[in-house]
């Protein structure tokens, strides 16, 4: 600060002044005081002018797969267990899975059995949804299961090129099922979709906006099928349902660490080489619409707290800064719990990998956690045999069961599905659109201008407020607030005496500013634009903040605000024509695109939720 920033201190004798006489030098505390008063003062006045950002931070701050994040600091466990239980529901909305599908028989198939001393080996076919199939091996002990049952271990793959049949020194899935099922598990190792025996779906899907719209996608399916593959191993005799863990490495310890957000069944775990907070995932099947809105892998890993998980980490690769920033910022979520000692890490010198000195880790920890044996040398690998792809794949010499059903009726399937349930449209429609009731809107108003905006959040929504009689009047135009200004109906609701408030809700009016939507996996990290208009409506409820507002919604506009009406803390008075929008597929994808919007009930939940308040 110069001389100039902060006014000199200036003295005058007073009754309640220190100084008793004017000629006295006055005590050197009272220049700290009133120094300190000072530069609160200053520093208040710079909040306010800063309290408006000069730019929406929606259109400049783009996060992606490859943004280097700084993770939150959560101040008390009921702070993160209030987040916690949002990201679980965020993590369903994205997958298209909130709520969860009902669970048909699995009807599986087991077959094929490879005894070897001191294990075995068979090949697995689950119907995971009516039609639909996902392969896998099964790898169980030969000695008999203790009283209690083993415990048991879902075993996802990553992008490798064999997938679950991956044999290599970098990466090999039979050699830690094996080794594990050779300790006293039972391990289901098991196909991501479109890999091996899993092939009624490409890999990569999903990508396309109708199948967008009802949240169907590779990272919603895998989930579900890492669901149902925990159901599957608590189905099996032998198998102690208490005990149940799961790993992976890369996608597949993305899979790991989503399904134990979401299934408190996962008891420990030990997601490899994915948790960073410099990637975050780069393939469709670790990416969705809405899933990283305002998060990251970190926190989603976090959500294993208090069960024990070990995270490992390569220098070749993304979690090359664990033991700094990734592995702090979990432990310090276990240490809200009193359980710090329960996550561990461990930074390898290797590339990208679930090697064997990554696998040894794991067992060694897990031996600790489940077996209760703390001596890590009793876990050393052994080695294995590897049996023929022939041996081990499920549709060698096979097809499909005659119910089978295609990629096209997969889809149609979901559709079914998402339309058969429709209970809590407001939860649902409230994750889909990612809103937000703020608890605080902050406001600059400047004459009739006023600037709004959430505090914390960086956006910023310029509008006209005339201020009148209550209740008042919300109004949004497609073409922003000087349009709506323009319009007979304003006009009206001004001439009645009634406060009214118009909006350049995002992207309209004054507000409209490039926004690069090119950036790796844009809608998983950021809402889409309409989705951010309801929002900005949301806002202006929110900082008007009277019961029966009138919310109006001109053009196409009207679509935002009967969605805005549906998910608002407060009843409106709506008043919205919707002309031809009748709440189909193409309706959506032309007139108001938001991910998940139809599998969260679309335009029927929305009506059901404003007729009814």
């Amino acid at each position: 600060m110069t001389d100039e920033t902060v006014p000199k201190a200036r003295f005058v004798r007073r009754v309640d002044s220190p100084v008793s006489h004017p000629t006295q030098t006055p005590h050197p505390a009272y220049y700290a005081i009133a120094m300190r008063f000072l530069l609160v003062v200053f520093a208040a006045c710079l909040l306010a002018k800063a309290q408006m950002p000069a730019q929406d931070a929606r259109n400049i701050d783009l996060p992606n797969t490859d943004t280097h994040f700084t993770p939150k600091v959560y101040k008390t466990l009921a702070e993160w267990q209030a987040h916690k239980e949002h990201l679980r529901k965020q993590i369903l909305s994205a997958a298209g899975l909130l709520p969860l599908f009902p669970k048909n028989d699995l009807r599986p198939q087991i077959f094929g059995r490879i005894e070897n001393r001191d294990y075995s080996i068979e090949k697995v076919l689950l119907e995971t949804l009516p039609g639909y199939y996902l392969g896998g091996n099964l790898y169980r002990p030969l000695r008999p299961a203790p009283l209690e049952g083993f415990p048991a271990v879902i075993s996802p793959h990553g992008h490798w090129n064999y997938g679950r049949l991956e044999h290599t020194t970098i990466a090999s899935v039979p050699a830690r099922a094996i080794n594990l099922a050779r300790q006293g598990y039972v391990v289901f190792a098991y196909d991501m979709v479109g890999y091996n025996d899993t092939i009624q779906t490409p890999h990569d899907f999903g990508d396309q906006p109708v199948e967008q719209l009802w949240g169907f996608g590779p990272l919603g399916l895998q989930l579900w099928n890492s669901v149902r593959a925990i159901d599957f191993l608590e189905s099996l005799a032998g198998v102690n349902p208490r005990k149940i863990g799961a790993t992976g490495a890369s996608g597949g310890a993305t899979q790991t660490f989503l399904v134990s957000a979401v299934d408190d069944r996962i008891q420990f775990s030990a997601p490899a080489n994915m948790v960073s907070l410099i990637m975050q995932g780069g393939g469709l099947c670790e990416n969705a619409p809405n899933l990283r809105l305002d998060t990251t892998n970190v926190e989603f890993a976090a959500m294993m707290a208090p069960r024990p998980m070990l995270m490992t980490a390569a220098t070749g690769d993304w979690t090359r800064n664990m033991p700094r920033e990734e592995y702090p910022a979990v432990r310090s979520i276990y240490d809200l719990y009193g359980k710090g000692e329960n996550v561990e890490t461990l930074l390898l010198d290797a590339p990208h990998n679930y090697n064997q000195p990554n696998r040894e880790a794991m067992y060694a920890f897990f031996g600790k956690h489940v077996l209760g044996e703390t001596d890590a040398a009793r876990f050393k690998e052994k080695s294995i045999r590897v049996e023929k792809l022939q041996d081990m794949l499920v549709l060698h010499n096979r097809k499909l069961p005659d119910n089978a059903i295609s990629y096209q009726q997969l889809f149609e399937e979901w559709i079914r599905f998402a339309k058969e349930q429709s209970a809590n449209p407001r939860e649902r429609l409230t994750y889909a659109l990612a809103a937000d009731w703020p608890a605080e809107v902050r406001s600059q108003i400047d004459g009739e201008r006023i600037l709004l905006g959430r505090a914390g959040k960086g956006d910023r929504i310029p509008g006209i407020w005339v201020k009148g009689s209550n209740p008042p009047a919300l109004v949004v135009d497609p073409g922003g607030a000087e349009a709506a200004r323009k319009t007979g109906e304003v006009a009206r609701l001004l001439a009645s005496g009634r406060s009214v408030l118009m909006i350049d809700a995002f992207q309209t009016g004054s507000a409209i500013a490039p926004r690069d939507r090119s950036v790796k996996m844009f809608l998983t990290f950021n809402q889409s634009d309409d989705a951010n208009r309801v929002q900005d409506i949301l806002t202006a409820l929110a900082w008007l903040n009277q019961p029966k507002t009138r919310l109006v919604g001109l053009g196409k506009a009207a679509v935002w605000c009967v969605f805005a009406a549906a998910v608002s803390r407060q009843p409106v008075e709506l008043q919205a024509d919707l002309a031809g929008f009748r709440g189909t597929d193409q309706d959506f994808l032309t007139s108001f695109f938001v991910p998940g919007i139809q599998r969260a009930g679309g335009l029927e939940a929305a009506r059901q939720l404003v007729a009814g308040q």
